[in-house]
């Protein structure tokens, strides 16, 4: 087993595990942090695709190391935001939950 390998393995178990927790859980910040471990294991792919591809002697081009980096950047700032909107819900409602308020609460 080659050190591509293990890493498309890596890169498929983190996608699956990504997948995984957005279908199944219902909490909003184990929904972001799926959303993130999805986006790490499709990083790591497309990293091994342009390490493959550099590999094979077709020359080491810099656009997919660029694309990943820029890639990991907005997705900081997505993170950044959706913990920043988690945070106001919670200050707003009491709860970062996006389930029905119960039968006995009135809030408008």
């Amino acid at each position: 087993m080659s050190a591509a390998d293990l890493y498309w393995m890596a890169g498929a178990a983190l996608t699956g595990l990504g997948v995984y927790g957005l279908l199944v859980s219902p909490h909003p910040l184990r929904k972001l942090l799926g959303l993130n471990l999805l986006g790490s294991g499709i990083f790591l792919i497309f990293g091994v695709i342009a390490r493959r591809g550099a590999a094979a002697g077709l020359g080491g081009d810099p656009v997919p190391q660029a694309l990943v980096i820029t890639a990991i950047v907005v997705a900081f700032s997505a993170t950044a935001i959706a913990i920043a909107l988690l945070i106001r819900l919670h200050a707003e409602e009491g709860s970062a939950s996006l389930d029905d308020p119960p039968a006995g609460n009135d809030a408008p």
